[in-house]
């Protein structure tokens, strides 16, 4: 038996961030929650932004708590896509903003006076979505911004350049910016229609790849024990999470989280008229896999209705909610969540009833009614989005795997597999992390194969609960 080695992945969620310590070895594979932190935006007169020297500092703080029992050989970050941080030398220019910023609006008009989505499309592949980081930089640009930058860096990357010194964006999450053409480049003529420097990119790395040392002066004031590498993997959290997806033959994916991310896994990008029509996305994957893939609304919507529901001071506890939507016994209307009007923060519940109001629909009333109504609703567009891949990716889909937060959502899951007609496959929860941990392990040349033999250790270790139609 060989002894495990330590690895630590910073996984960033929209709302909460943790660290997570995986024990690896040949046989082997654990994984334990090492610190779990807040992670809320903060209102500026300028916008929304992220907190993200607290993230920061409550990651590294994490990382020594767990180095307090044995050090780590490695460390990696994953994070939501698309927000960044633009460098002047060293210095921070200002605090990222976060994608739920209404700035995006005004991004999106600024690309679409430039060039058309259809052509965009064929470009680089990705869904029309107003927080593109493509969309976003346009709005720096306009500001004055750019012409102060250095350089660009996507959140993973920002945080892999203040553990170590080394500026490199990495694939999977360069492939959310809008800027990375279909053959896995820079899109240098695209960039320059737009006014935004090429300069600005630092070089693309794989996911894999040792970025670095934890810098001496962190390790100091932090306490982290060992000396350990910082590499990169499939920074895009979904990349990850799809890398400890145990996909069989004909299994489609949904991770679950603030958003749901509902796709497949193919050999290259598709995009084609039909696919750009259903506003289908295409991402990297490790190991050079492609994502089909499709933006849908996901627990946010029931995460900004419970905050909703608090906000008066009473306490609504989540289990007993969907306790309580698991034995509604009534029909319920369902609506659409990819609609816009649930993408900002706010009244949740009051924007679902005007939904249906607008339509002449009559609306569920009251919390349970409205938390069945929500999950229905999401179910419903996961099956839509499943017909959808079906017929541009000409293959059948024969099995659903959830993975992620949602996963653990059992009336989630029985409500996908009854309206999908698939049998839906749930877990592991942590799937950002475990793939993470697993791109790291492999890198280090503790673990060895292809993302297929990734996929069946993590079978092996975490066993899927089944729902059936």
């Amino acid at each position: 038996m060989t002894s495990p080695t330590r690895f630590a992945a910073i996984d960033l969620g929209a709302s909460s961030g943790r660290v997570m310590i995986g024990e690896v070895a040949p046989d082997e594979f654990r994984v334990t929650e090492a610190a779990r932190f807040t992670n809320r935006p903060v209102m500026l007169g300028d916008g929304l932004h992220w907190s993200v020297l607290s993230l920061f500092s409550a990651a590294l703080d994490g990382i020594a708590a767990a180095t307090q029992e044995a050090p780590v050989a490695g460390i990696a970050v994953d994070s939501w896509a698309v927000d960044y941080g633009l460098l002047r030398g060293e210095s921070l220019l200002s605090v990222p903003y976060s994608y739920r910023d209404s700035r995006t609006e005004r991004g999106l008009q600024l690309v679409d006076a430039v060039i058309s989505q259809p052509d965009l499309y064929t470009r680089c592949g990705l869904q029309r979505m107003p927080f593109t980081t493509i969309n976003q930089l346009s709005v720096d640009r306009e500001r004055g911004m750019l012409e102060l930058a250095d350089s660009m860096l996507l959140l993973p990357d920002l945080f892999n350049y203040w553990m170590t010194g080394r500026t490199a964006i990495e694939r999977t999450n360069a492939s959310t910016t809008g800027m990375l053409a279909l053959d896995d480049t820079w899109d240098l003529e695209l960039m320059g229609m737009l006014g935004i420097d090429p300069g600005i990119l630092p070089p693309l790395i794989e996911p894999g790849t040792a970025v670095g040392s934890l810098l001496p002066h962190l390790r100091d004031h932090h306490g982290v024990h060992g000396d350990p590498h910082v590499y990169a993997v499939g920074s895009h959290d979904t990349a990850s999470a799809v890398v400890a997806a145990p996909l069989a033959e004909g299994a489609a994916y949904i991770s679950s989280g603030t958003w749901s991310l509902v796709g497949i896994e193919t050999p290259a990008p598709i995009a084609n008229e039909e696919a750009e029509r259903a506003n289908f996305t295409n991402e990297g994957g490790v190991d050079g896999r492609n994502r089909f893939m499709k933006n849908v609304m996901g627990m946010w919507l029931l995460s900004e209705s419970k905050r909703t529901w608090e906000a008066d001071g009473s306490s609504v506890e989540l289990h007993e909610l969907l306790n309580a939507a698991a034995s509604y016994d009534r029909e319920v209307p369902v609506f659409d969540p990819t609609d816009d009007v649930f993408y900002p923060p706010g009244d949740m519940p009051k924007r679902i009833h005007r939904w249906f109001d607008d339509r002449g629909i009559e609306p569920p009333e009251g919390r349970v009614a409205i938390t069945r109504c929500i999950l229905e609703s999401l179910a419903e567009a996961y099956a839509k989005t499943l017909q959808d891949i079906e017929r541009i990716a000409g293959r059948a889909v024969t099995q659903v795997n959830i993975v992620g937060g949602g996963s653990q959502n059992g009336l989630l899951c029985q409500l996908t597999a009854r309206r999908t007609g698939v049998p839906v496959v749930a877990g592991p929860v942590e799937a950002s992390a475990i793939g993470n941990l697993l791109v790291q392990a492999r890198a280090a040349g503790v673990l060895h194969g292809s993302l297929d033999d990734l996929r069946e250790l993590v079978s092996q270790v975490y066993r899927p609960k089944r729902y059936d139609p």
